[in-house]
């Protein structure tokens, strides 16, 4: 006998409705929970509203937040909560004397029993599809007891279970010495959490800690709040995301620099250029966006650590028009604030480009601002991992920037060693020569194919990028300390000719 399609009850949240293979299984109750400010109440709107769209009549029961009080908020997410239905248990004595649809008693007055009985009413009345109730440490300080609240929980659960709704109940995080009951008797169970970091803007993240019956996405997902409701960002797992390519060679349209490369990147592959600050890493990845763009590729730069006027200025320089590239839609800059980003979020950006907009080389520069993007630095790896192997698996060649500690001298450290990560590290460093600083360039690791092993001048100037002679004349560039030397093969002890 084939079995039907699993039915969902969804959100009303594309990113939580990922993580969840399509939403809720409907016709049971799940509890919401987390600090004041997390979400809580704006999710449970945005899933009531999702219903009013599908023609499922919501119920709102505000246990805590008035009527005026609701419609403000959603009126501050451009919502109209004229489809749904608000049973409101927080007003003041003065308004429920009113003429109102629902005349109710305000919590602190009454006992609980009657107000479950009220809420049944308006169940019955109206007869909803989706309820919400917000929220649900009211009715649990009504409760007093904890059997007594067990009891009445089990009560709603069955009541909503025999009309075929779906209930979320909104709560405050319960921690580990607090109350579980809901815990327990819920079918499902969605953390949110505020993180406020030392610096910069506070962090939300929701995880899926139970759900019977369904598949969903372990972990921490990244979401935040905007005008228009909760956008949650799934937890790129890169296995999810598996598509053919062509494996093909992508050059620099530098003859001396793809030789040096053994024919230039390949797509699905990534690299890393390091190097101290200012040796010519953000002009090297400015001049493979241009070859791709002439190609008639798509790219997209990703800047963390100038602006993108800076950068545009600078490519000009050199030659490269990223201004026409960007104004003809072939190239996306965008200026990444590290203190403002999660990594969640930048994942999901990195996936629409490469997913919707169909653009095939990614720079990030600099992984030195990715660092400090993210809210614990011991992840960085974790989360780059994922992230370039969702890349290679799409095909995308990926361009890091990653700036050394140092200018002269020993600059052979780095904040985050992610060079294993890379499938081909590209190494920039200063030399100085008859009082004068160059720049060599050399490839010291390609996992897809053979390479020169030598070290080469590195030039730019208004025609370009150039790639000079190997450097024969000098030992030590590498280290930060060149010494000049015989040259037994008659090639120039000064090094290269300028």
């Amino acid at each position: 006998m084939e079995r039907k399609a699993a039915v969902r009850a969804g959100t009303g949240i594309a990113g939580l409705d990922d993580i969840l293979g399509g939403g809720v299984p409907p016709g049971r109750m799940y509890l919401v929970e987390g600090e004041p400010g997390s979400g809580k109440t704006t999710l449970g709107m945005q899933f009531l509203l999702a219903g009013a769209r599908r023609g499922e009549p919501g119920l709102y029961v505000a246990l805590s937040e008035t009527d005026d009080e609701l419609r403000q908020v959603a009126g501050s997410h451009g919502w109209d909560l004229e489809s749904v239905a608000i049973c409101d248990l927080a007003a003041s004595a003065e308004s429920l004397q009113a003429e109102s649809q629902y005349t109710l008693f305000h919590p602190d007055e009454v006992e609980l029993s009657e107000t479950t009985r009220t809420v049944m009413e308006t169940v019955a009345q109206l007869q909803p599809r989706r309820v919400v109730f917000d929220s649900m440490s009211e009715m649990r300080l009504l409760a007093r007891d904890p059997l007594r609240y067990r009891r009445q929980v089990l009560a709603l659960k069955y009541y909503f279970s025999t009309r075929d709704a779906t209930v979320l109940l909104l709560d405050f995080h319960s921690d580990a010495g607090g109350d579980r009951q809901l815990l327990s008797l819920a079918h499902g169970v969605i953390q949110l959490e505020q993180l406020a970091p030392e610096y910069g803007g506070q962090r939300r993240r929701l995880r899926v800690q139970k759900m019977r019956g369904i598949p969903f996405r372990h972990g921490y997902h990244d979401f935040m709040i905007q005008t228009g409701g909760l956008e949650v960002f799934p937890r790129l797992v890169a296995a999810e995301h598996r598509h053919p390519f062509d494996h093909r060679t992508v050059p620099s349209d530098v003859p001396e620099l793809d030789d040096l490369l053994g024919g230039g990147l390949h797509a699905g592959t990534s690299t890393l250029l390091l190097g101290p600050a200012g040796c010519g890493k953000s002009t090297l990845a400015a001049q493979y966006c241009a070859a791709a763009i002439r190609r008639g590729e798509r790219a997209a730069f990703f800047v963390f650590d100038e602006v993108p006027d800076t950068l545009t200025v600078r490519a000009a320089g050199l030659g490269i028009d990223l201004q026409a590239m960007q104004d003809d839609g072939s190239l996306l800059v965008r200026q990444v604030d590290p203190a403002e980003l999660s990594p969640g979020e930048f994942a999901a950006e990195i996936r629409r480009c490469v997913e919707r907009d169909g653009r095939r080389l990614i720079i990030i520069d600099s992984l030195n601002g990715y660092q400090n993007a993210m809210p614990e630095e011991r992840y960085l790896s974790a989360h780059l991992h994922e992230l370039l192997a969702f890349l290679n698996q799409q095909g995308v060649v990926t361009i890091m920037v990653m700036a050394q500690h140092g200018i002269l001298g020993e600059a052979v450290t780095s904040p985050t060693d992610v060079s294993y990560l890379a499938d081909t590290v590209v190494l920039l460093r200063y030399f100085e020569v008859g009082g004068e600083v160059r720049k060599a360039i050399s490839v010291v690791k390609k996992r897809t194919g053979a390479h020169q092993p030598t070290i080469r001048e590195l030039t730019m100037g208004p025609n370009g990028v150039g790639v000079g002679p190997e450097l024969r004349g000098f030992h030590g560039v590498l280290s930060g300390h060149p010494t000049l030397v015989r040259d037994t093969e008659g090639g120039g002890g000064d090094g290269p000719d300028r």
